[in-house]
């Protein structure tokens, strides 16, 4: 997103940076799950996730980097389908757009009117798709499955909030993201926060206002036609 941290960043550094947005959100959906310490409290988040087919929710971002006096500021919303499309829409006008649906991520840039796309095969290999394991599989039915994914380094729960903050498991994933820190209720085990920090010392938190459960949304919601005049590229095939 911004080349002021880095004069030469290595491509796991790059690939932290293009789609920061979209994997420090996913990853705290995900992580929501292991804050429920209690067998009781474990049981009834997994009880809400059958349950749960659709989210959405507005938010603010704040990037924070090293170089910068003071954070950068945006707003944005998000839209989710189980298991695994969702919407992320950064600034109105949107200026960011990552699209995830089956098969492949599309990271859209409406004014410069380029598209990065990023092809999601099974059978893939590399960088890109040990990141993205971590989204496929949607909201996780057991504690065994989530723990595959993450090392638990703290617990704690304040009042009706649960703080989390997590250490993702693959090693291809830690080059560029060290810690995940996830914030959540305790009553409907609706996500209230997530700050994802990376290996340059930045960091990126949102915070979610207005979400709902289950929303009904347009068949449409997760289509994006590409236009003619715009370039679409696949940089993780280049980085390879």
């Amino acid at each position: 997103m911004h080349s002021i941290a880095l004069r030469h960043p290595s491509p796991a550094i790059r690939f932290g940076r293009r789609w920061c947005v979209a994997v420090g959100w996913a990853f705290g959906l995900w992580a929501t799950a292991l804050a429920a310490d209690s067998g009781s409290l474990l049981a009834s988040w997994f009880a809400a996730q059958t349950n749960l087919h659709t989210w959405s929710a507005e938010f603010i971002q704040t990037r924070t980097l090293r170089a910068l006096t003071r954070p950068l500021t945006v707003t944005g919303r998000v839209w989710v389908e189980m298991p695994e499309r969702f919407r992320w829409e950064l600034g109105s006008p949107a200026q960011t757009i990552a699209l995830r649906r089956p098969g492949e991520l599309l990271v859209i840039y409406p004014l410069l009117k380029r598209v990065e796309r990023y092809p999601l095969d099974k059978g893939q290999t590399g960088p890109w798709r040990d990141a993205m394991s971590l989204l496929e599989a949607g909201f996780p039915r057991s504690r065994a499955e989530l723990e595959s994914q993450f090392n638990v380094l703290s617990l704690t729960v304040t009042n009706a909030t649960m703080a989390l903050t997590l250490q993702p498991r693959s090693a291809t994933v830690r080059r560029f993201m060290t810690q995940i820190l996830v914030s959540t209720d305790t009553n409907r085990f609706n996500l209230l926060a997530t700050e994802v920090r990376f290996v340059d010392g930045s960091s990126l938190r949102s915070d979610f206002t207005r979400a709902t459960i289950n929303p009904s949304m347009p068949s449409d919601q997760f289509q994006w036609h590409i236009p003619a005049d715009f370039k679409v590229t696949e940089p993780a095939a280049a980085e390879r």
